[in-house]
């Protein structure tokens, strides 16, 4: 029996030097075992072979019995994903629209997703989401709406990309230090995806282009760090009645969620009625921020966006989830409007 398993190693040593295919090397083996059970039934009893190799041919017609089921249950494994996969397939509605060869390519993993398939590409596609920020939330935020395929990205911010920002900020890079940061993510976004176009608004959001801009758009995603533009953006998004994805950070923990009055959840004022002291809510210049804590949440904000615009899942609306990197934990709650909110109060009136 040892003698035979020597053999074995030593032919898919052999094979794995000669860099034969799995299947070539299973069948050398497979021809060895042959070989032992034709002697095994040939040669007589007590024969020093039979003797070496297991006295009896029963032994190895049991493993070659095993062996044999081994092998038709992966066939049968095989066979079942094949035509589970094949359904899939019929029932996975076909991309529509103008897509090219390169990007049903690209966005492949997105298609077979039975949550977004070719029409929740295709939604995708045609999206706009409007981004304001360009810092340690807008960074992944903004990558990763151009990976997904959003057709057309605008991003606001007035600040230029300073070295204090590489060790979170990672859209920007070492070599566009003092360039805008609208242009700086443009140009890692085009690189990434140039089937997206971007937007840049070098500018702040102001009252006075606030309701304009944010109505050209699908929705809106807040990634800054005061209050004065939260508010500013939440009210533009309660008038243009499109949800508005937001998301904060401090230190070691991040929160995220979808304020939509439109659909019974909350503003971002109904949770927020006053801007706290500024002791109170410092920003990462102030407090500190751990780098990698922007990316996860920035990249929760972007998932939002996907399943707001495909349709997919179930929406953080009314809920928010808060996320601690210090402990690695996680919690969500339930938030409520306010009847007396005085930007999103007419909204159930209507």
């Amino acid at each position: 029996m040892l003698l035979v398993l020597v053999l074995a190693g030593l032919l898919w040593g052999i094979g794995h030097a000669m860099k034969a295919p799995y299947r070539a090397r299973w069948l050398m083996i497979g021809l060895l075992y042959v070989l032992v059970l034709a002697l095994q039934v040939a040669l007589p009893d007590g024969h020093p072979f039979r003797m070496a190799t297991g006295e009896s041919p029963a032994l190895w017609l049991i493993i070659g019995g095993f062996a044999a089921l081994a092998v038709g249950y992966r066939a049968i494994l095989r066979k079942l994903k094949g035509r589970a996969e094949e359904a899939e397939a019929r029932v996975a509605p076909a991309p529509q629209g103008p897509f090219t060869d390169t990007e049903l390519n690209r966005y492949a993993r997105h298609i077979v997703l039975r949550e977004v398939g070719g029409v929740g590409q295709k939604r995708l596609k045609d999206a706009s989401v409007l981004v304001i920020g360009a810092g340690g939330l807008g960074a992944p935020v903004l990558q990763y709406l151009a990976a997904a395929g959003v057709g057309t990205i605008g991003v606001v911010d007035d600040d230029t990309v300073e070295n204090t920002n590489l060790q979170r900020q990672v859209i920007h890079t070492d070599a566009r230090i003092g360039m805008p940061k609208v242009f700086s993510a443009q140009g890692a976004m085009e690189a990434q995806n140039p089937f997206v176009t971007v937007r840049p608004y070098h500018r702040r959001l102001t009252d006075d282009i606030a309701n304009d801009l944010v109505a050209e758009y699908d929705l809106v995603i807040d990634g800054t760090d005061n209050f004065d533009t939260r508010y500013r953006v939440n009210a533009a998004a309660v008038r243009a009645g499109i949800p508005l994805i937001s998301g904060a950070l401090t230190q070691w923990e991040g929160q995220v969620s979808v304020f939509d009055p439109a659909h019974d959840a909350p503003c971002y004022k109904c949770i927020f009625p006053e801007a706290p002291a500024p002791e109170l809510a410092p920003n990462c210049a102030e407090a500190g921020v751990i780098g990698p804590l922007p990316g996860v949440v920035g990249s929760m904000m972007a998932v939002e966006a996907i399943k707001l615009i495909t349709g997919a899942g179930t929406p953080l609306r009314g809920e928010m989830v808060i996320y601690d990197a210090l402990y690695g934990e996680s919690r969500k709650i339930a938030l409520a409007r306010r009847n007396d909110c005085d930007i999103c109060k007419d909204i159930a009136a209507g």
